[in-house]
């Protein structure tokens, strides 16, 4: 097994989850959600 030095641990990028990904999920959610409510409960303007 090989050792890591303190310089190569700190350069080590992780597969985190950004906030950008989790607004848009966020988003996806919402419209597919609101899509399916359209669908099964059409409702008039008013």
């Amino acid at each position: 097994m090989k050792s890591i030095s303190d310089n190569e641990l700190k350069n080590i990028n992780g597969g985190g989850i950004s906030l950008g990904f989790i607004v848009g999920l966020a988003a996806g959610v919402t419209f597919l959600i609101g899509v399916i409510d359209g669908i099964v409960r059409p409702l008039k303007c008013n």
